[in-house]
């Protein structure tokens, strides 16, 4: 498979040769500048590696104010009972809305507690403002995937794009990525970011992930939209280079993303997982340890003689047993042993030597 680049940003590195990159997304769940900096205080205990807003005004970005939007809210943690609401999109972006200066202070509060600040810009202003107060990256939304005016000026910045990519198709993410390279910018991260809140099973099609990064070369991201960490488990293990996560203070919160999101208890937990599996999963080549070695020598065999040899008898498959530990002869090399002269006599179930043998 083709390897992705490798990323450097703020000295965080995302690709393949590098750790799973851990984004907290908080852009649509917090509930203002206080509750903003509680969630990114969480994400940084639990060993997140950024956190990530949404900068948008939503009066210009919904034109219609009636638009509707719907997402599923808990109703019951226990029973995990789910009930679907349907209200107007512009109601909800005003809920997570924030003004410029409370953005500057969160910003500097990141900063302060050792996290890196991402954000979604919607517009070119966006853009600007972000870059100025130090956003290590910008996100382009997945409904933003053909907004090519956007994505340039984004990529024209030089600051590294995470591009989301949602219900769009290959030949989209193809253009949206040819536009960011044409204004000389190779610091992409595409996100795979099924749809739905939460997403359905169907929806998820983890097996893309490689797909996208044979495609493109680029550090691939699983923006996950599913209750729980069973799919962010499953796409490290496809090859993600980055997840992105949502939190939240409280699941039963009624709107939009908080159902399929990690409150604080479970978020240290699950760091400490996706680090644990990226353990486990190793590297694609076969290199044993020492320790390894040594306990696979312990229970591996050796050629022994199964009775009284004298010197000068001529070994045949009749003489050998194969006895632990491996520290000998191995059995494969019975071959190079067989009809060949003993130099010494050999007593029942000794170990055969090389020097032994004429």
């Amino acid at each position: 498979m083709r390897k992705s680049s490798v990323i450097d940003i703020n000295g965080n590195f995302i690709g393949d040769d590098a750790q799973c990159f851990i984004t907290f997304e908080a852009g649509p769940t917090h509930q203002g500048l206080e509750s903003a900096k509680r969630l990114a205080k969480h994400a940084r205990d639990a060993g997140g590696n950024a956190i990530k807003f949404q900068v948008f005004d939503p009066l210009r970005l919904v034109a219609d104010s009636t638009l509707p939007f719907s997402y599923g809210i808990l109703v019951d943690v226990t029973t995990g009972k789910m009930e679907t609401i349907t209200e107007p999109l512009r109601d909800i972006l005003f809920r997570r809305q924030m003004k410029l200066e409370e953005w500057r202070d969160l910003k500097h509060y990141c900063d302060s507690i050792g996290i890196a600040f991402f954000a979604t810009a919607c517009f070119h202003e966006d853009i600007d403002f972000l870059l100025e107060i130090g956003c290590s990256s910008i996100k382009i939304a997945s409904a933003d995937v053909n907004h090519l005016p956007l994505i340039r000026y984004a990529a024209s910045k030089g600051s590294c794009i995470q591009l989301d990519t949602g219900m769009a198709s290959i030949g989209e993410i193809e253009l949206a990525v040819d536009a960011i390279q044409a204004e000389g910018n190779n610091r992409i991260i595409i996100h795979h970011c099924p749809s739905g809140y939460p997403a359905h099973l169907e929806s998820i099609n983890l097996r893309v992930i490689p797909t996208i990064k044979q495609l493109f070369g680029c550090p691939v991201a699983f923006s996950d939209h599913s209750v729980g960490w069973n799919m962010d488990i499953a796409a490290l293990a496809v090859g993600a280079n980055m997840l992105e996560k949502t939190i939240t203070e409280d699941r039963t919160t009624r709107s939009a993303e908080h159902i399929m999101s990690l409150e604080p208890q479970d978020m240290r937990k699950f760091v400490e997982i996706i680090r644990e599996i990226e353990v486990a999963l190793g590297n694609h080549r076969r290199v044993l340890s020492d320790d390894e070695r040594n306990k696979r020598n312990a229970v591996r065999r050796s050629l022994h003689v199964v009775c009284d040899l004298p010197i000068g008898h001529i070994l045949t498959e009749a003489d050998i047993d194969y006895r632990r530990p491996g520290t000998g002869i191995a059995p494969e090399r019975l071959p190079e042993v067989l009809f060949r002269p003993l130099k010494a006599k050999k007593a029942a179930g000794q170990r055969l030597e090389w020097d032994e043998l004429g």
